[in-house]
């Protein structure tokens, strides 16, 4: 026996034990994005996470008909996330009788597929969707989410 498979028969990892890890492994369901976004959420800036306790995150696998129509959107892939809602920019600070609250929506099957063409972890996708989604509700610049998401913890 070669000293190279002594080593792996002795119980230290071989060199496909990486490929093999992966073998076993599902892409992430909504259970698994709400728990990416919800952790996401806290690792923002105390005081941007208290601005925004009021926004609802929900997580779909995609945009509805009717989104894609609004936005002219030409496939479901093309969006990764939305604000619907009225947002503080927008004089949304006080909810009005009857209006529905202020909601964050991630697209899992689209950030999947961005996350499949890109190199940056889901996580930092799944943030970065996040912080610029609710950056509409706050009417924040580019600039200003930026600064946001280098903030995080």
């Amino acid at each position: 026996m070669s000293a190279e498979t002594e080593t792996a028969s002795a119980g230290a990892p071989a060199a496909s034990a990486p490929a093999a890890s992966w073998h076993d492994l599902a892409a992430p369901g909504l259970a698994a994005f709400e728990a990416l976004a919800e952790g996401a959420l806290v690792r923002l800036p105390e005081g941007f996470r208290k601005l925004c306790a009021d926004v609802v995150i929900v997580i779909e696998d995609f945009p509805t008909d009717e989104v894609l129509d609004a936005l002219g959107a030409e496939t479901p892939f093309d969006l990764l996330g939305l604000f619907q809602g009225v947002g503080q920019a927008q004089g949304g600070a006080l909810a009005q009788t009857g209006q529905m609250p202020n909601m964050v929506f991630l697209y899992r099957r689209p950030i999947l597929d961005y996350w499949a063409e890109h190199e940056e972890t889901l996580g930092d996708i799944v943030t970065h969707v996040l912080v610029h989604e609710i950056g509409h509700h706050f009417g924040l610049s580019d600039d200003d989410m930026d600064a946001v998401e280098a903030d995080a913890d």
